[in-house]
């Protein structure tokens, strides 16, 4: 097991509870330390939408010459960034949106109903909340395009609520004071919250209470194979060796499958969050709130809010820029309040996305003993789960409880 994120450290709880003996190899020296760290916190299945939709290319031409813009794209001479941005292009037709929208939504509403199995089974805790997620328009078009997601979710059997303003407040009593900004929203009452950090540590101690072994402060280096199987992995403790591996590692997935000529379309997209302490609970989100014109997400996790969002094309690189922040702080500062802005921690992770949005689960196709757990991008905590109990349940030969084809890498054609 390669990885120790909440995909990672999901994934190998399921194969432990299945009799499978999985030694988790993670670089940083604990689990969950890079993008699982401070997302959003959101288990949002109804939520789930592909960026890649009819009218992005003119959106994005907008949101450019917008100083708060929530999508940046800093040019580089980076092939890998080019040719995804052109495969996110041809995904943009209503076929394509439709189609990938209904295999995120089919894998997210399984994965909350794992995660509620779990909860269940085990009592973990995590800053957990079960109260719903608003989605706030600001302005008509808003309000109006909302009509599209609806009917997908209609048809995907996913209970949704429209609201006007008053509605809105009913269901976060906090934006009454802002009534005037507000259009309406879009309530999604099967969507949870909780922080995804917290989790992964705690469901990692279970894991190892299972049998779990966990080598932590280890760097992967590649991947050793003979014919159609892989042999060992090379690691700065040695090579290892295992019957299967199973590669969790998120935007640097592809950089590791790519000797082996597997083309991984996966590309990391950064995102940033601030962590806010708790001030005022009438002033703060009661469960969370998507601020649709800024793309920033607000959540409430115990005593903290934590708020999340903006995208930035840029590689692997993880500097924190200040405009970024001022972004997210607008968005919160317009919307609620409630929180200590001086003692925020500002933060920034890789998101690794596909172009088509869907996460890459299942067997590596050209190696036999090879799996695959990537690709989420800013959907990993809330299809962590169900992604794991999938993962496992392929590994171990049983059948699925939800259709899986079109989740592996095979939907991109063959590998060179």
């Amino acid at each position: 097991m390669l990885g120790g994120g909440v995909i990672g450290v999901t994934s190998a709880w399921y194969l432990a509870r299945l009799g499978h003996a999985v030694t988790l190899v993670e670089r940083q020296n604990a689990v969950a330390m890079e993008t699982s760290f401070a997302n959003a916190g959101q288990v949002s299945p109804g939520y789930s939408t592909p960026w890649a939709a009819p009218g992005l290319p003119r959106k994005v031409t907008g949101w450019m010459l917008r100083p708060r813009s929530p999508l940046v794209i800093r040019p580089r001479l980076d092939p890998a960034m080019w040719g995804w941005m052109i495969r996110l292009w041809r995904e943009c037709s209503t076929q394509a949106y439709e189609r990938n929208k209904n295999r995120m939504l089919r894998l997210a509403e399984y994965s909350r109903d794992c995660l509620d199995d779990l909860r269940a089974e085990t009592a973990i805790a995590y800053d957990d909340r079960q109260r719903g997620l608003v989605q706030l328009f600001r302005t008509q078009a808003q309000l109006d395009h909302a009509a599209e997601d609806m009917r997908i979710l209609a048809a995907s059997g996913i209970a949704h609520e429209l609201l006007d303003v008053e509605g809105c407040i009913r269901a976060e009593p906090a934006l009454a004071h802002v009534r005037h900004r507000l259009k309406g929203g879009l309530r999604l009452p099967g969507d949870q919250s909780g922080d995804a950090h917290l989790f992964t540590r705690r469901l990692a101690a279970l894991a190892e209470q299972a049998g779990v072994a966990f080598r932590t402060g280890i760097a992967i280096k590649a991947l050793r194979h003979e014919g159609d199987r892989i042999t060992a992995v090379s690691t700065s403790a040695g090579d290892l060796q295992a019957d299967a591996y199973l590669v969790a590692l998120g935007s640097y997935t592809p950089l590791l499958l790519k000797p082996l000529g597997i083309d991984l379309p996966v590309y990391p997209v950064k995102g940033y969050s601030l962590t806010v302490p708790l001030t005022d609970p009438d002033r703060a989100p009661v469960s969370t709130v998507n601020d649709e014109t800024y793309k920033v997400a607000m959540t409430r996790l115990g005593e903290r809010i934590r708020v999340g969002g903006t995208a930035e094309l840029a590689g692997y690189d993880l500097r924190l820029r200040p405009e970024r922040r001022r972004t997210l702080e607008l968005s919160f500062t317009e919307l609620f309040g409630g929180g200590d802005l001086a003692r925020a921690t500002f933060w920034t992770g890789l998101r690794p996305n596909t172009p088509d949005g869907t996460p890459v689960v299942g067997s590596a196709m050209r190696y036999r003993n090879l799996w695959l757990n990537t690709g989420h991008g800013t959907l990993g905590w809330t299809m962590a789960c169900g992604s794991g109990r999938l993962i496992a349940d392929l590994i171990d030969g049983r059948r699925p409880n939800i259709e899986h084809e079109d989740l592996s890498i095979a939907r991109y054609g063959r590998s060179r």
